[in-house]
């Protein structure tokens, strides 16, 4: 098993890693809207999502692959109502032919009380040439 720990993405606030390498897939720690500094974004829905994106961008590009490489997702929100803008955020960062499977969920909270969106992912790492 391998670790992936990034500065670029906000560190583990947990007894947890960022992700983790096994048997040919990277497992992505849930992303929050924490900035790589820790800070919690405190904007709207997109500007959370976006964010989120971007952490879990980082944890991808650090294993060696990228979105096109997720093959499963899980989607947390606090606001069922926001289901649609996450939606269309989320599936602006993958082509069509490469969505990858995926649920999302309405949770009453999330551990981090402020936060209204979690996302995790895995992906397969490109085989070597």
């Amino acid at each position: 098993m391998k670790r992936i720990t990034t500065l670029e993405a906000p560190a583990a606030i947990g007894p947890y890693t960022q992700g983790t390498i096994e048997r040919g897939f990277l497992f992505t720690a849930g992303q929050i809207a924490l900035t790589h500094e820790g800070e919690l974004v405190n904007g709207s829905i997109e500007e959370e999502t976006h964010q989120i994106m971007r952490n879990l961008q980082a944890i991808l590009n650090e294993a060696g692959c990228g979105f096109s490489d997720v093959v499963k997702a899980t989607i947390y929100i606090t606001e069922l109502s926001s289901y649609k803008t996450v939606n269309t955020i989320y599936g602006s960062y993958f082509s069509d032919a490469e969505y990858p499977a995926r649920e999302c969920v309405g949770v009453a909270f999330l551990p981090l009380p402020e936060a209204r969106i979690e996302i995790s992912m895995i992906a397969a790492l490109p085989l070597a040439s």
